[in-house]
């Protein structure tokens, strides 16, 4: 998969989804730049996401943000610590 520029402003890079590595530098990519809902729905799969969201490393706010909106992610980080 290759996000569009708005999303990843570096070298055209191709995620491969069946890679970890990949999905996760996508995740955080999308969770930093996203500038719409529309981003936001296109990009991560919510199962994928909460599977990974423990090993994500979005920056502070987002995160913050996104447990606060999303609980069982934060159930999921405080099960990881």
């Amino acid at each position: 998969m290759i996000l569009p520029r708005h999303l990843d402003r570096g070298p055209h890079y191709a995620y491969g989804l069946a890679d970890d590595a990949d999905v996760l530098l996508m995740y955080e990519r999308v969770i930093r730049e996203a500038q719409t809902p529309e981003d936001l729905h296109a990009h991560p799969d919510a199962d994928v996401l909460r599977s990974h969201w423990r090993t994500l490393f979005p920056p502070c706010p987002a995160r913050a943000a996104w447990e606060a909106r999303f609980p069982e992610l934060a159930s999921a980080s405080a099960a990881a610590a």
